[in-house]
């Protein structure tokens, strides 16, 4: 009884942020540094990059360091499946995550290619890659730019929002379609064998003979907890 007890209480000590949520499937670069997973927004944790909109220059001559930093994250995303790993969200409701392909985290490499700077508590592995482009005069270190935080600062007066994000809002204005059966929530969550998060809704090919992992009431929710939609 005494373990029992003891284990409780350890449990409840952990700390909320100890609980990492994981999302899995295809993306889109919003920027530099923000991702979209079918309708869920990801800042990539440790890094900063240009905004879309920011100039850089190269020797005097224009560039828009922004637009290219978003085509390259773009060329990492490439349509493949990723695994973001979040820990909380940012005071515009984005998932702060460490996004993985199979072969590379997607952050660390936008710091490699120098179109990204390395916050200064990142880790180590991103301060090193960093520094080695630093080195080596790639992207961002070969032209004359303004830190990202400054840009902003300087270009978008009131940065923190007074408001819940564009996203949330519309939400709150039209309510989220619910399904639900005589059983409860209906959206069927199922995870594959190959790691596949994919969620089912009723009338879709496959609902009827989709055993569920997790049932939900609204495609947000499934969509929080880390799954994507069938595509049939």
């Amino acid at each position: 009884m005494k373990n029992v007890l003891f284990l409780m209480m350890a449990v409840m000590a952990v700390p909320e942020v100890a609980f990492a949520q994981t999302f899995e499937g295809t993306a889109e670069a919003v920027d530099g540094d923000t991702i979209d997973m079918t309708g869920l927004r990801i800042r990539l944790l440790h890094i900063d990059a240009p905004e879309a909109e920011q100039r850089c220059s190269v020797g005097g001559v224009p560039w828009n360091c922004g637009t290219d930093a978003s085509a390259v994250l773009t060329s990492f995303l490439d349509g493949q499946s990723i695994s973001c790993v979040s820990t909380g969200r940012d005071v515009y409701g984005r998932y702060l995550a460490t996004c993985h392909t199979r072969i590379m985290d997607v952050g660390e490499q936008m710091v490699a290619q120098g179109l990204a700077i390395a916050d200064p508590d990142a880790p180590e592995s991103y301060q090193v890659a960093n520094d080695r482009a630093k080195s080596l005069k790639l992207g961002l270190w070969n032209s004359e730019f303004q830190l990202p935080r400054e840009w902003r600062a300087a270009n978008r007066p009131d940065p923190i929002p007074t408001r819940e994000p564009r996203a949330m809002a519309a939400a709150q204005r039209k309510p989220a379609r619910s399904f639900r059966n005589d059983f409860g929530c209906a959206i069927k969550g199922n995870r594959s064998r190959r790691g596949d998060w994919i969620y089912h809704l009723p009338g879709q090919q496959y609902y009827d003979q989709t055993r569920p992992e997790e049932l939900f009431c609204s495609e947000a929710d499934a969509r929080a907890a880390g799954y994507r939609r069938s595509k049939v």
